[in-house]
């Protein structure tokens, strides 16, 4: 029975992400669904349905004209469940049906959200919730006000496409309502900011965001994997803004065509987008190589962890990075913030980073012998898909049913991979009652 327990948390999270995209793909394949005659195929029904759940945003057909309201719909249902978690929600039902979670309800909730411990996964479930959508009501609202009066739509359909894309930026989805994403708006604050916003809120993942809410002005008082992800999200967010603008300020096809305030709004916004959430207001297929390569190290990177983000996250690159500085100055063990690293972290980081690159390349050269595609732009596709982005220079479309089976199960391991190879291997510790004698091969 104590097996069954132990290896429950991290196959419960797989079977019901893997069972809301099933129940999504039967969905969107209904007539009502779509706009045309018929329902969608089920290739375009699966992708999309994944894209959804797993928060990435990557497309095969125009979201606003292929689909119907209620495609849309569930859409938006989906991006939502993705975001929330799996577990998080049955936790949630558990707690309005019987006041109460079992020890099994509470490994799996805790699984996701990334708990402290077992006793405040009650709290961090209720907190999820109540920051989710206090974050996705205020856009809403900005969005709703901007959408009103400055482009003239109706209050109903200025209304919907608030709730659409708050929801969408919160849980870093990247879908929207427009064939052109948001590249209509790339010139307007008062779109792009409170999506970025949203976006970075949602990225910074539920335990800073909860963290944050009772200690904001206390820094000093912050765990360490708050202070890890609060200081790399910034440096990335700067050093990203700022790598974009310089590399796209020249190109008439992006920012050259802007004027200077609008150059500085968009190469923020597309810095901010890597992290996880597909929106763009600027043509990546019109960018240079040395701009994709760089947004592809963003993406890889990622957000914070147990959050609505991708990527390998930046507490693991943070804690690599550590690794490698106390390497280099010769330390025996790994400090960061005033606090040692331990090294069965410090291994679970190597861990995934490896597995991370593995996965993604071999995604790479599986497209590029079904492709006659630039590497570059598979790159950027498989780098998008993995880290569930949903950037894209605009071949997803393009690429064969084989392709878009390739990015839709490497959209669902990089959704997952991260949360169940962690979980796993914090639950598989065990402690041997012997040591073998050390080796020293020669590295490098």
């Amino acid at each position: 029975m104590s097996f069954r327990v132990v290896r429950h948390p991290a196959q419960a999270v797989v079977l019901g992400f893997a069972g809301a995209v099933a129940v999504g793909t039967v969905l969107l394949m209904l007539p009502v669904s779509r706009t045309g005659e018929g329902g969608a195929a089920f290739v375009p029904a699966l992708f999309t349905a994944t894209s959804a759940v797993c928060v990435t945003g990557l497309t095969v057909v125009d979201t606003p004209t292929y689909w119907s309201g209620f495609g849309e719909a569930v859409i938006l249902a989906l991006i939502q469940v993705g975001g929330f978690g799996i577990m998080t929600l049955a936790s949630l039902l558990g707690l309005l049906v019987s006041r109460r979670m079992g020890l099994r309800t509470r490994l799996t909730a805790a699984a996701e959200t990334k708990a402290v411990g077992l006793g405040d996964v009650r709290a961090v479930v209720k907190g999820v919730v109540k920051v989710s959508l206090l974050f996705e009501a205020v856009t809403a609202v900005c969005l709703t006000i901007r959408f009103r009066f400055a482009y003239d739509e109706s209050l109903a359909t200025a209304a919907y496409h608030g709730v659409f894309h708050a929801v969408s930026a919160f849980n870093n989805a990247g879908f929207a309502l427009y064939s052109d994403n948001l590249m209509g708006f790339v010139g307007d604050p008062w779109i792009c900011l409170p999506i970025a916003v949203a976006v970075i809120a949602g990225g910074l993942g539920f335990p800073v965001l909860l963290e944050l809410r009772r200690q904001l002005h206390a820094p000093r008082r912050w765990s360490l994997h708050t202070k890890m992800t609060v200081t790399m999200t910034a440096v990335l967010l700067a050093g990203g803004a700022v790598f974009v603008t310089v590399s796209e300020w020249r190109n008439p096809a992006t920012l050259g065509a802007l004027d200077t305030p609008g150059r500085l709004l968009a190469g923020f916004f597309q810095a901010v987008m890597p992290r996880t959430a597909g929106f763009n207001s600027l043509d990546y297929g019109q960018m240079h190589e040395g701009t994709l390569l760089g947004t592809n190290v963003l993406m890889f990177i990622g957000g914070g962890s147990a959050g609505t983000a991708g990527g390998i996250k930046v507490t693991t690159f943070l804690v690599l990075l550590y690794v490698v500085l106390a390497e280099v100055r010769g330390e025996r063990s790994v400090e960061a913030f005033d606090r040692r690293i331990d090294d069965r972290v410090a291994r679970q980081a190597l861990s995934v980073v490896l597995l991370s690159i593995a996965a993604v390349m071999s995604a790479t050269l599986v497209l590029l012998v079904l492709t006659d595609l630039s590497t570059d732009k598979v790159l950027f596709e498989a780098v998008s898909a993995f880290a569930t982005v949903g950037l894209s220079t605009g071949i997803t479309a393009d690429l064969p049913t084989s392709g878009h089976l390739v990015l839709t199960a490497l959209m669902f391991l990089g959704r997952l991979g991260p949360i169940t190879l962690v979980s796993a291997l914090a639950l598989h510790e065990r402690q041997r009652l012997y040591e073998l004698p050390e080796g020293r091969p020669i590295i490098g």
